[in-house]
């Protein structure tokens, strides 16, 4: 399809037809950065790296760094990066009353148009508390 054909299409859709797309992008937005937040901060087996014993680890590599062989350097140097992100996720973290708030207002409506039924909300994960709020039923 043309981008001429894009703006043709576009032109020949109803008000209602744009503002259901808006508010579909919307609801798909508020309920994707909560399941994202939701993952990220899903608790992991073991013990959580603290930002020290990130830093203590960074201050170990590069030590060795300047020793090391070019592959291991190399490997080293990468080693480096993953560990300043993991130092830099520790310090993002989502705003969850928001992303929350924007899950109750819209994950019922995001469900019901995608067919997404309560099991598979609570497969992924969600609470069964946010469910409720978000007015998202066992029985539909």
């Amino acid at each position: 399809m043309s981008c001429y054909t894009d703006a043709m299409s576009e032109r020949t859709m109803s008000d209602e037809h744009k503002a259901a797309i808006a508010a579909g992008r919307i609801e798909a937005a508020a309920v994707r950065d909560y399941l994202e937040a939701l993952e990220t901060n899903r608790p992991k087996p073991g013990r959580r790296p603290t930002a020290e014993s990130l830093n203590a680890k960074k201050a170990a590599v590069d030590a060795q760094i300047a020793d090391a062989k070019p592959i291991q350097r190399l490997n080293l140097m990468q080693e480096r990066r993953d560990i300043d992100a993991a130092i830099e996720a520790l310090q993002v973290e989502p705003d969850m009353a928001s992303v929350e708030e924007g899950f109750v207002a819209h994950a019922a409506n995001y469900g019901r148009r995608k067919g997404i039924q309560y099991a598979t909300w609570r497969e992924f994960g969600v609470p069964t508390d946010m469910l409720t709020r978000a007015g998202i039923t066992r029985g539909g």
